[in-house]
């Protein structure tokens, strides 16, 4: 992939399937100015899904689209209807906050290296379902959460940044999750932030130019 330079307002479309905490956070920072930057469309996959509620609370389009056949991806018919809505709404980067469908295929093909998702772990460790708990109870001491480009795998796509959060004594998987989920409402609108000014550049698996705390 190529240097990316932002030279017009980037707009995101943003795909999610349950209570929509971070995309609070990045439309929150969207608005403050943080960023030039602004979500274009949110889609879910779960039709009362509370993503849905606080994009129509803020004014944003929005809709359910069904996503197919299958439990854990959309199938094809299903495929093409995202992407065609995406498309439609001249969507440059599609961010996952809380989608809880693996996307492959044609849709990477479609948006490729322009699918970004955050991951309640520090890569490469404990990817998959509920990592936080993963985290716990294999007594790793620092948790934290990654912002990282998709691809064909599953949490395996090139890193852009991540937050380190400790374990602490008599931590519980409530807990634990609760504080990483606090990270990530901080690190994820940065990032977004990041990409919309061209900072980051991505080279094969090698990335740079996110400073933490930017």
């Amino acid at each position: 992939m190529m240097d990316r330079v932002s030279a017009t307002r980037l707009r995101l479309g943003i795909l999610g399937s349950g209570k929509g905490s971070n995309f609070v956070a990045i439309a929150d920072a969207l608005a403050s100015g943080q960023a030039a930057a602004e979500v274009a469309l949110v889609l879910s996959d779960v039709p009362d899904a509370g993503i849905l509620g606080h994009a129509r609370a803020r004014g944003i389009e929005s809709a359910y689209l069904p996503p197919g056949r299958f439990r854990t991806k959309l199938d094809e018919e299903a495929e093409a209807a995202w992407i065609g809505a995406l498309r439609s709404a001249r969507v440059d980067l599609v961010v996952l906050a809380g989608f809880m469908r693996i996307l492959k295929g044609e849709f990477l093909r479609a948006f490729d290296g322009r699918v970004m998702n955050i991951h309640p772990s520090l890569l490469p460790a404990f990817p998959g379902l509920e990592a936080w708990r993963q985290a716990l109870e294999y007594g790793a001491k620092v948790a934290g959460c990654t912002v990282h480009l998709v691809d064909q795998g599953i949490d395996t796509g090139p890193i852009l940044a991540q937050r380190a959060v400790p374990v602490l004594d008599g931590d519980n998987a409530a807990s634990l999750h609760q504080r990483i989920q606090a990270a990530e409402r901080e690190l994820y609108p940065a990032v977004v932030a990041a990409w919309a000014r061209g900072d980051i550049r991505v080279r094969g698996r090698v990335t740079s130019g996110f400073r933490a705390g930017a």
